[in-house]
């Protein structure tokens, strides 16, 4: 994949994309990375859709079946469901039961996730050119941790990885994570760049002041990003690690 088939909503143009891709980067001293997406595929074999299911068995097997509409029960992401037992049952002994379960299942996925393609040397690069990086998730930190130790990429990250909480409200599109990361860094929003690959990761950036970056590895989230009003579309992070690698890229 060349910088050529990047796709950027403004100018549909390759020349137009490069410009608009560097002058994002240029402004960035901070990069606030999703997880699961733009750093690796988490559920690549450990699938999201049989993780949402068995949790939704886990419910009805007590008998709390009702605690879910038919939107939840249908879900294919574990996070929906999550979050629709939070809302009947906020911060009950269920919902931290059933988030250790998701975090349980997730530190088993991190074991087999597919690294997403050029994020491991453009996360080196950035460091490398002196800028700060963060992971703002709504997975759980000692998941990004466990996957981090296993590409040697914790050190580009540490102390900065802000993930999924007790308090299941401030999941993003909530923009809590973000402004964590913003204040532990001491950088304003509009010298931080977000990469994420949903419109709750743009939402949550929005809502943060922060510049967005979407990731789409293929044309479904390219699609589902681009109608949310997303600006600039990656559909590989190669493109991002050239323009970072140009010669005489201006920092300010």
């Amino acid at each position: 994949m060349t910088s050529e088939t990047t796709t950027d909503t403004t100018t549909g143009t390759a020349a137009g994309t490069a410009a608009q891709l560097g002058e994002l980067l240029r402004r960035a001293r901070v990069v606030l990375w999703d997880f699961d997406g733009p750093i690796c595929r988490l559920f690549a074999r450990h699938k999201a859709e049989r993780v949402a299911a068995e949790l939704v068995d886990w419910l009805a097997g007590r008998g709390l079946h009702g605690l879910l509409d038919d939107t939840a029960r249908d879900s294919l992401d574990p996070h929906v469901v999550l979050r629709a037992v939070d809302r009947r049952r906020p911060g009950s002994d269920l919902v931290a039961e059933l988030e250790e379960r998701l975090t349980k299942e997730e530190l088993r996925a991190a074991g087999s996730a597919l690294p997403t393609a050029w994020a491991d040397p453009l996360i080196r690069t950035w460091t490398a050119v002196g800028s700060r990086l963060a992971i703002t998730t709504n997975n759980s930190p000692r998941v990004v941790r466990a996957y981090l130790d296993s590409r040697g990429l914790t050190g580009c990250f540490t102390p900065h990885i802000y993930g999924r909480t007790a308090d299941l409200h401030l999941l993003k599109p909530d923009p809590h994570c973000l402004n964590q990361a913003l204040n532990a860094m001491g950088s304003a929003p509009s010298a931080a760049l977000m990469i994420g690959d949903s419109p709750s990761d743009l939402a949550a950036a929005r809502d943060a002041g922060v510049p967005f970056l979407g990731y789409a590895r293929n044309e479904r989230k390219g699609k589902l990003l681009r109608e949310a009003g997303a600006e600039h579309v990656v559909d590989s992070l190669e493109p991002v690690l050239l323009a970072l690698r140009a010669p005489g890229r201006a920092r300010e």
